[in-house]
């Protein structure tokens, strides 16, 4: 994929998934009402701590806090980088 970021000990680092755009009857969303995503991708993990080895691997897709995370742009993109424990299922 061509990330040139490695979180250092539990974080990783999330992609996440595009904020819907229509509601399920069809009406558009315009962007200042839209709902943060709570799902995304995990694209680069870190190594872990010393007696808490990760449960989550690159390609997973998890479900987080609505809250969770720092916010960061790179290449363009937006992505999240939390801590592992932050993030609460694997779907």
């Amino acid at each position: 994929m061509g990330i040139k970021i490695q979180p250092l000990a539990d974080r990783v680092l999330v992609e996440p998934a595009a904020a819907e755009t229509t509601t399920a009857s069809g009406i558009i969303i315009p962007d200042n009402a839209k709902e943060k995503p709570q799902k995304g991708t995990i694209v680069a993990v870190g190594n872990g701590k010393k007696d808490e080895p990760l449960t989550v691997k690159v390609g997973d897709t998890v479900l987080y806090g609505k809250y969770g995370g720092t916010e960061l742009k790179l290449e363009g993109k937006d992505y999240l980088m939390m801590r592992e424990s932050d993030i609460l299922a694997i779907v």
